[in-house]
């Protein structure tokens, strides 16, 4: 999603509560959204937004998928005190589309973590928070989730049931005011009656609101991949490409961090390593110009430098106080990566080429780099099969998942 014309469609649903905006104030947001693009203009992906075909909304047997995962995945492990349910997920679906979870009733969670975007955001580098905030981390990807043992790039939440008020929260994203403000917005509405009461025995809860989220987010399993169909058994399953792009990906040490086991590959070890980029982002000044997001698919670079904002990210040391966790970053799944750009915490790598590029050339040395990345001297060759083979893992289900979410009713002020 374009900002520029999110926040014009922002304007549009805020003056059903306040006034209709004048041409001047349209005019100014628009250059609001074009310096902010300014920085967060994302890659033009091969199929932008305006070119996408209209999805039809068809519900997906969301809970059937947890509880029988799809090739390459293991049985989910799911907590105690919040058992998967078929009202659980249709109310955490609900959710997850409504916009009045935002202050201003203009953002919901899909506005982020986009369906038909991998469930991420192609377009911006990083997303665009309430009024236009800056937010200063990429939008992860969230097929799998439900796997995941600690969330966020840093690592500062360990469970989808508690993650889901970051967001609601924090002041550059959805920035509601309070647990309280959310749940009044709730309980006031009509639509909602009776729903958390059929879901939940104790009814609508700081607790229950979370965990629905959470079952929802749950229910975005994505495997039996072209690799995952090779790799457990069906040996013509895989082109020779992505075959020998196996073998670079485990030549090269990147199974070490994005690990597979016997019996299923989650890709990640959930851990937390200093690749360079986050080094590089805080102590190397950027000189070169920057594109300009004009619209979707449509990019244009300055002929002058100048200096944008640029925001300190400190990684895991954010969630730990601890120094020796600067610049650390969770590992992220590969499972759908070919899908997910933009690439890394902040969304500066557009493309899978410029991902493979950085870890060949050996990173941005400093002391507290990752020992295993050192240049790889990969040949025009091994590189073009070891993108071959990345490709090689999207899940079979993608259009399922995207057709399922659009069978929400998008909640609206």
């Amino acid at each position: 999603m374009n900002f520029a014309v999110n926040l014009v469609e922002i304007l549009d649903y805020s003056k059903r509560k306040l006034a209709a905006a004048s041409r001047g104030w349209r005019h100014a947001a628009l250059l609001l959204a074009l310096a902010v693009n300014i920085v967060n203009a994302g890659p033009d992906h091969p199929i932008p937004s305006e070119s996408l075909s209209f999805v039809i909304g068809e519900p997906a047997p969301l809970l059937e998928q947890i509880e029988s995962p799809p090739l390459g995945l293991p049985v989910m492990d799911i907590p105690k005190q919040n058992p998967v349910s078929e009202k659980k997920i249709a109310l955490g679906r609900k959710l997850f589309f409504d916009r009045r979870l935002s202050f201003n009733g203009t953002l919901s969670c899909a506005m982020c973590h986009v369906p038909e975007q991998a469930f991420t955001q192609r377009e911006l580098r990083t997303p665009v928070g309430l009024e236009g905030r800056f937010v200063k981390r990429n939008a992860p990807a969230l097929y799998n989730v439900g796997y995941r043992r600690v969330l966020f790039f840093d690592g500062r939440e360990h469970s989808l049931e508690n993650q889901v008020w970051q967001p609601l929260l924090l002041h550059n994203e959805m920035a509601n005011p309070s647990i309280g403000f959310v749940l009044s917005t709730i309980s006031n509405a009509e639509d909602y009656q009776g729903l958390f009461e059929t879901a939940f025995e104790q009814g609508l809860t700081v607790e229950t609101l979370g965990m629905a989220l959470a079952s929802y987010q749950r229910g975005l399993v994505s495997g039996d991949s072209p690799f995952d169909r090779w790799y457990f058994g069906n040996e013509h399953a895989l082109p020779e490409a992505a075959r020998n792009g196996w073998q670079v990906f485990q030549n090269a040490g990147c199974a070490t961090c994005h690990t597979i086991a016997d019996d299923h590959a989650h890709f990640t070890d959930d851990q937390f390593y200093d690749t360079g980029i986050g080094y590089a982002r805080s102590m190397k000044s950027e000189s070169k110009p920057q594109p300009v997001r004009l619209a979707p698919g449509v990019s244009v670079v300055p002929t002058v430098s100048f200096e944008t904002a640029k925001a300190n990210d400190l990684g895991r040391y954010e969630a730990t106080g601890r120094s020796e966790d600067r610049w650390l970053y969770r590992v992220p799944s590969l499972r759908n990566v070919a899908l997910t750009a933009p690439y890394m915490h902040d969304g500066s790598f557009p493309d899978l080429d410029s991902v493979i590029a950085w870890y060949n050339d050996g990173g941005e040395p400093h002391a507290g780099l990752d020992v295993r990345i050192r240049p790889l001297n990969l040949t025009a060759e091994q590189v073009s099969d070891l993108l071959i083979f990345l490709e090689s893992l999207t899940g079979s289900n993608i259009a399922t998942l995207e057709a399922d979410a659009r069978s929400a009713q998008i909640g609206d002020p």
